[in-house]
């Protein structure tokens, strides 16, 4: 069932996946796309590894309020521009809305790709109400344009904006499940049928909304840098992610006091269902190293 918190003017759609009475786990997802995107036996193995789990749609995703009279334009180029529609610092806001529309006084993050970032600077700016990070497939939050490009492989993004799809419903769904397959491991079977489930799921799609996403990658931070957090850490990155490349990992797991790096071979810019157990396994762990909060 879908449920909203207020940020301001902002609701932020979000779903309750089962586990209550477990440790609180968030979901941050990535760039566009929306709650519906975390595979449903991922989340199984989470609830079974002791977990509570709650997923948000972003800002600009999903059933959460897009700024649709706000502009947009090619993503990679809103990098290059200074007007941004709102911040990081707000996108982490949305965040800890959700945190108070269920009544978890704080909670544990797992973040995927601009998930990942936007769930390090929620430990930065909110550090009281985040009790340990996972940063999946993503990079640092505090790293300017330049670096912040040099970690993304382009041709994967040059195919997808090439490819061409029928408008409706059909066409949304068609451009989801060449997303996923793009975003897979090359030399893993990909699971189609998996994938249309998930973009049929998905009744709002992102993934052909460039303005939403031009949107969110404009959103800058300007708080301090990961250096800074101070719960316990981990990084996953999958080793053959054709996206974004696994140094930005090593990068920010290097910058992180006591960060745990984990490079997962087999794995692509996704969450494939052959390392759900071991990747729940690596959180539950992050997470038991966590200090109680009140």
């Amino acid at each position: 069932m879908t449920e909203y918190a207020r940020n301001g003017a902002v609701e932020i759609a979000y779903e309750d996946l089962g586990g209550a009475g477990g440790d609180p786990l968030l979901l941050l997802m990535g760039l566009g796309v929306s709650r519906f995107w975390w595979p449903d036996g991922f989340v199984a193995e989470l609830v079974a590894s002791g977990f509570h789990v709650v997923a948000y749609d972003q800002r600009d995703a999903g059933e959460s309020t897009r700024f649709t009279d706000a502009g947009g334009g090619n993503p990679i180029a809103r990098l290059f521009r200074r007007r941004t529609v709102y911040t990081a610092e707000d996108m982490t806001d949305d965040a800890i809305a959700v945190l108070d529309a269920v009544g978890w006084p704080a909670a544990h993050l797992l973040g995927a790709s601009m998930g990942a970032a936007l769930a390090q600077a929620t430990a930065l700016r909110h550090p009281a109400r985040v009790l340990s990070l996972t940063a999946c497939s993503g990079g640092r939050v505090d790293i300017g344009m330049v670096r912040r490009l040099r970690t993304v492989r382009p041709g994967v993004l040059v195919n997808l904006m090439r490819m061409r799809f029928p408008e409706g419903r059909e066409g949304d769904v068609a451009a989801g499940v060449a997303m996923a397959r793009a975003m897979a491991a090359p030399d893993r079977p990909f699971d189609e049928a998996a994938a249309r489930a998930t973009a049929e799921r998905d009744s709002v799609s992102g993934v052909r909304d460039p303005d939403a996403q031009s949107r969110q990658m404009g959103a800058s931070w300007s708080g301090g840098p990961v250096s800074g957090i101070d719960v316990p850490v981990l990084v996953l990155h999958g080793a053959q992610d054709p996206l974004i490349r696994p140094s930005s990992s090593r990068d920010l797991a290097a910058a992180i006091p006591g960060a745990r790096l984990r490079v997962l071979p087999g794995m692509g810019h996704d969450l494939p269902a052959a390392l759900w157990p071991e990747i729940a396994r690596e959180i539950r762990g992050i997470a038991d190293a966590a200090v109680p909060r009140t």
